[in-house]
């Protein structure tokens, strides 16, 4: 049996817990946003003890973000968008690297080629990319041998039409690191939708580990939020995986950012017997393990001071949460098909997979992670 996020389910999901807001106005079912409790933690002001109380917020307002556009093509070639483009994501059968991208038109290098070599994301059989289109409308596609079944998608996530979503009125914390939650970044919970039904219905395993990424997307974003819409629809719509694949993203100014949806219990990335619910960001060791990703490059630049700060914060609260030693050496197994593998408590995405995610700078900096997050 191989892991599958849908393989089981234990529930069938509303539309949204989170109050979307359509066209005409009405509410979509869901009304609650704070998150539970997740473990007594010394979590500072009375403010921060209260939301994580489980207290109802105060309240909610409504905040707009533009509503996600995307065209499709297929095959090698011009292709073209009826709107600016913010990213073009790629995937293809075969040949994992050598596919080729140039944009005709906008900001992104026009009339360079690029070589797609793959980001954080990897696929079965085949290769995947997300692409900054630096607001292209045109771009081309060109295969080398052993590469086939070529689609791409063009996203637009800063000019669509605008959409209400019902954020609460007060910061959203987890035992005293804020967050935003899927609403507070425009999530169209509808992506995770396909025929009518949850594409990946959630599925709940114990904690064993935390694996770190990087998006791979541009240094210096001036909208993170955009970059995760971006990557939301690539995940969820170009892989088909249903959601975004991490559980948590952080910007370079330390905002955490709520990533895959858990259900309607109101606990980002758990259920409320304390069950991480299964991402899509680290193929074959998804169940059990816990996925937050950098958004940006860190290749060759390391994260910022603030998001090192938010991620050793919210790794120490999880941690504390679980009852799990940063710096531990542990035998994962795989709850779905008891594939095992060798890591610690908190890896990188290399220590799994080929890759090298979560760049090296990143990298290098985990064993301090582990240590600050320990203490």
């Amino acid at each position: 049996m191989t892991e599958s996020p849908t393989s089981s389910h234990r529930r069938k999901i509303p539309l949204s817990r989170r109050g979307v807001i359509g066209a005409a106005g009405a509410v979509a079912a869901g009304a609650a946003l704070t998150p539970a409790v997740f473990a007594a933690t010394d979590s500072g002001s009375d403010a921060d003890t209260a939301a994580d109380s489980g207290a109802t917020p105060s309240g909610t307002k409504a905040e707009t973000f533009p509503a996600t556009r995307s065209n499709a093509a297929t095959g090698t070639g011009p292709a073209t968008a009826s709107f600016a483009a913010s990213f073009v994501a790629a995937r293809w059968s075969g040949a994992a690297t050598g596919v080729g991208i140039r944009f005709t038109d906008g900001t992104a290098s026009a009339g360079s080629w690029q070589t797609l070599s793959g980001g954080c994301a990897t696929v079965d059989d085949g290769g995947t990319a997300l692409i900054p289109a630096g607001d292209a409308t045109a771009y081309e596609l060109k295969a080398p041998d052993g590469a086939s079944d070529i689609r791409s998608l063009a996203i637009d996530t800063t000019d669509g039409p605008h959409r209400a979503f019902k954020v609460p009125s007060e910061p959203s914390r987890v035992r005293g690191v804020p967050y935003l939650p899927r609403p507070a970044w425009g999530a169209d919970e509808s992506k995770r939708y396909k025929d009518g039904k949850v594409n990946s219905p959630e599925v709940y395993y114990p904690l064993q580990a935390i694996t770190v990424h990087h998006t791979d997307t541009p240094n210096d974003d001036p909208d993170p939020a955009a970059t995760v819409r971006g990557i939301y629809e690539y995940h969820a719509v170009t892989l088909d995986w249903g959601d975004i694949g991490y559980h948590f993203l952080i910007d370079e100014v330390g905002t955490v950012y709520e990533g895959r949806y858990s259900g309607d219990e109101l606990v980002p990335a758990f259920d409320l017997d304390g069950k991480l619910v299964t991402a899509f960001h680290t193929a074959g060791y998804n169940s059990g393990n816990l996925g937050i990703a950098f958004l940006g490059t860190l290749t060759d630049q390391p994260p910022t001071d603030a998001a090192k700060k938010a991620l050793i914060r919210l790794i120490k609260v999880i941690a504390r949460f679980k009852g799990l030693d940063p710096r531990a050496k542990i035998t994962y197994v795989n709850p779905v098909n008891g594939v095992t593998k060798d890591a610690t408590t908190v890896s990188g995405h290399r220590d799994w997979l080929q890759t090298d995610c979560p760049g090296q700078t990143m990298y290098d900096l985990l064993d301090e992670v582990r240590a600050a997050t320990a203490r």
